[in-house]
């Protein structure tokens, strides 16, 4: 079938004005432009089956940006979990963006690397290096991508919310080369039922044992137990938890909150009754959401 060069060019105009061009706004990028820092060589054996990225090595970091960019011109890096074994990519990733796109938000993905001997030198630290990165280039980027350089802030769900608070509380130790000297301060953080201690009662034992190791020093327990770094310049925070969370006690949420207030750093808490790990049936991601949407006006992080 022959086609005439105009209607190729109509069709086109059709296509992007259909909203095809939304997806160009959605790019996964390469996290680091160079070398992967505190990596062992290896094969990438990364799987991805129904959106749960398993064995990432080779860290990503999707940009969403919306339609009409917010006034404040804020920015939230998501953080998914999946208690350092795996990652949630879409329901607490992929979603969570383009919700935080529909009011305007900008939202970036994070595919960290998941701790494992074979590809690091110190399991540990490498997906703090990730979050810092990830904060460094959404902030070094801020003005191509319409971002206010002061509201960029991170957010996590479970074994990601740890790794956001530790974004959090870590800050002032650069874990990645920074010839810039870029702050990596998030300016908030957004944590939904999170894993926040590595020890005792509080801690998830399952994302301990994969970020630390089965038997890790105890300096090193309480160096990632983010309610005992916590001080005054620690960003703040909006955290919701279930009380009947029987995979990550909702001890976690209330500790740090205590450690907060003590500190003077300003935070909402949010606990239901019910929801378990995971908010699966309740309370429903608009409850929560909504709830989390007028922390951030009160905060100034989103208009009116």
């Amino acid at each position: 079938m022959k086609i005439k060069s105009g209607s190729v060019l109509l069709f086109l105009a059709a296509i992007l004005s259909t909203g095809f061009h939304k997806t160009l706004a959605q790019q996964a990028i390469a996290l680091y432009p160079g070398a992967i820092p505190n990596s062992i060589a290896a094969d990438n054996q990364e799987t991805n089956k129904d959106q749960i990225a398993r064995n990432v090595s080779r860290p990503t970091l999707t940009v969403f940006l919306p339609e009409k960019p917010n006034a404040t011109r804020t920015a939230v890096i998501v953080c998914p979990g999946g208690g350092y074994g795996v990652l949630v990519m879409d329901r607490e990733g992929y979603q969570v963006a383009r919700q935080l796109n529909a009011l305007g938000i900008a939202a970036f993905v994070l595919k960290y690397r998941l701790p494992e001997d074979k590809i690091m030198k110190n399991k540990s630290v490498g997906p703090l290096q990730d979050a810092q990165q990830a904060i460094k280039t959404v902030r070094e980027r801020a003005a191509e991508w319409k971002i206010d350089p002061q509201k960029i802030g991170i957010m996590g769900f479970s074994a990601g919310g740890h790794l956001a608070a530790t974004a959090g509380t870590h800050f002032d130790s650069t874990f990645i080369d920074n010839p810039q000297k870029t702050s990596l301060r998030p300016d908030f953080m957004i944590l939904v039922y999170p894993v926040i201690s590595m020890g005792g009662s509080m801690g998830h034992k399952g994302s301990a044992a994969n970020l630390l190791g089965n038997a890790p020093a105890e300096k090193l327990v309480q160096y990632f137990s983010n309610e005992l770094q916590v001080n005054t310049r620690t960003p703040t925070a909006f955290l919701t938890h279930a009380g009947d969370d029987t995979v990550v006690p909702v001890s976690n949420s209330l500790g740090f909150y205590d450690a907060l207030q003590k500190n003077n750093v300003p935070a909402d808490l949010h606990i239901y009754s019910k929801g378990e790990h995971g908010y699966l049936k309740t309370p429903q991601f608009g409850e929560w959401f909504e709830q989390c949407r007028l922390w951030m006006i009160t905060n100034d992080l989103l208009a009116r």
